[in-house]
């Protein structure tokens, strides 16, 4: 299984961006989805999730902003940022649960700078 992530650039404060994450390969059921992300000099940090009840779940400093999204029949998993800050620059993620064993994707670098 494989998850490749796109979507990420350079955007200015307040723009929005849309990153995606599809995961291919033998795949029978994808549990749980979800994005991390690492500024420079900082440990990973959770940022959303989903299940596959749709049950999500954000870090205090995205609620409001961004929204997390699936489609099950592409294997893919979606994160809306909106009203983006300086704060959020960091490599983004997507991490998913695929048959009980879990997978990384590669990053994409999301900077928001003016």
């Amino acid at each position: 299984v494989q998850l490749q992530a796109s979507g990420g650039g350079l955007v200015q404060p307040g723009e929005s961006l849309r990153l995606s994450c599809a995961a291919s390969g033998n795949i029978f059921t994808i549990n749980y989805m979800g994005w991390y992300r690492q500024a420079p000099g900082k440990q990973r940090e959770l940022v959303a999730t989903v299940t596959n009840s749709d049950t999500t779940n954000y870090a205090d400093s995205v609620k409001g902003r961004f929204t997390i999204s699936r489609d099950n029949a592409k294997n893919t998993v979606y994160l809306q940022m909106n009203s983006l800050k300086p704060e959020d620059t960091a490599v983004y993620y997507c991490h998913m649960l695929v048959d009980s064993r879990a997978y990384w994707g590669q990053g994409t670098l999301v900077t928001v700078s003016s």
